[in-house]
């Protein structure tokens, strides 16, 4: 009897148990089959956040350097509000590549548009109308092919930085006449010797209209043509390297300029490097370009004596304004021009006060 008795609690336990790991399976099963739902749901949140309208690309002679990160930041997050990717060509893939390389890749890969810094050569003409051919627009960027059939130019106005730089070069003019009056000798002094950098690679109508504006702009205060000589020095740009010893053999020669014009970045942090390097400051006046944290600080310290910053935002989002305004309304404006401003002794406190409330 007590056997029985024994063997029936122990079915009961039995079943107990069962009921229980029934339950615990039938829950798990419940609860798991929630938690894959969400991540689905989740997941295909993700995807759908990842589909954008169209893909364009943006193609540079440096991605690595501050001023087209900061550019194409610009382009990024103006196309990122209106569902589009854009991707700065070059970053992603192994190897270095030329403009034209990497023009050539956008085209095999049929984006639906192509920001490009172009040049005039015959070859980037070519390759921009072939784009056009095959129904990719394209957009120069901060340098123009005025040959091709580009769909427009985003860049900056390049009389008004030759402007800006000519009110620069009267400061140092006038300086220049204190100093011999100061000094009684007036009668022998030099004309301002004035060396505009620019790229050996290629022609750039820009660099023109800006010695043209220049002139004007020194003509205008009455400085005379006897007070200063402005040249031209080519600037190997093939690298960072080359650009760096062009510029220190111009430390080298004889007669060293006044005052040196940089047109780009990179010439601005090698020429102000130079000029610490070989004890010119404040012997030679560097006039700069861009305003990164290194230019600008040069700047402050008195080693850059002004330097012309871009409003690299509005390059990008003007880039990306052209392309989205083509496919919107089937044509764009042909020039999209940027803001600058110069940055010098005179307003460096300013511009860093300001940099810091905006951070």
């Amino acid at each position: 009897m007590n056997k029985e008795r024994s063997f029936e609690k122990s079915i009961r336990r039995q079943y107990i148990l069962l009921g229980f790991t029934l339950i615990f399976v039938v829950g798990t099963l419940i609860v798991g089959s929630l938690l894959f739902r969400f991540y689905m749901k989740n997941f295909r949140t993700k995807q759908e956040s990842n589909e954008y309208g169209r893909y364009y690309v943006m193609i540079t002679d440096n991605y690595k350097s501050d001023f087209w990160q900061s550019v194409y930041k610009g382009a990024l997050d103006a196309a990122k509000e209106q569902g589009i990717y854009v991707e700065l060509l070059g970053q992603n893939i192994s190897g270095e590549y030329s403009c034209e390389e990497l023009m050539r890749i956008a085209i095999a890969s049929r984006v639906d548009g192509i920001i490009v810094y172009a040049n005039e050569t015959d070859e980037m003409t070519e390759l921009i109308d072939e784009a056009t051919q095959k129904d990719i627009p394209v957009v120069t960027l901060y340098n123009d092919n005025t040959k091709s059939t580009r769909m427009s130019f985003v860049g900056v106005g390049s009389y008004n930085i030759g402007r800006e730089y000519g009110k620069q070069i009267n400061n140092i003019v006038k300086e220049k006449r204190r100093d011999s009056i100061e000094s009684d000798n007036i009668g022998q002094r030099l004309p301002l010797r004035i060396a505009v950098l620019v790229n050996a690679d290629a022609g750039d109508s820009g660099q023109n209209i800006i010695i043209s504006a220049i002139q004007d702009s020194l003509r205008q205060v009455n400085i005379t043509d006897a007070e200063y000589a402005i040249s031209t020095v080519a600037v190997d740009n093939t690298n960072a390297f080359a650009v760096e010893e062009s510029i220190r053999d111009i430390f080298l020669m004889e007669n060293i300029p006044d005052v040196i014009l940089c047109l780009n970045e990179l010439d601005t942090v090698c020429a102000y490097q130079a000029v610490v390097d070989f004890n010119k400051v404040g012997e030679v006046y560097i006039l700069g370009y861009y305003d990164s944290d290194s230019i600008v600080s040069a700047v402050d310290r008195g080693v850059l004596y002004a330097t012309i910053a871009i409003d690299t935002k509005q390059l990008g989002e003007y880039s990306v304004k052209a392309l989205d305004d083509y496919y919107e309304y089937g044509n764009t404006s042909q020039y999209y021009s940027a803001d600058i401003t110069l940055i010098s002794q005179d307003n460096i406190a300013e511009f860093l006060k300001k940099e810091e409330g905006d951070e």
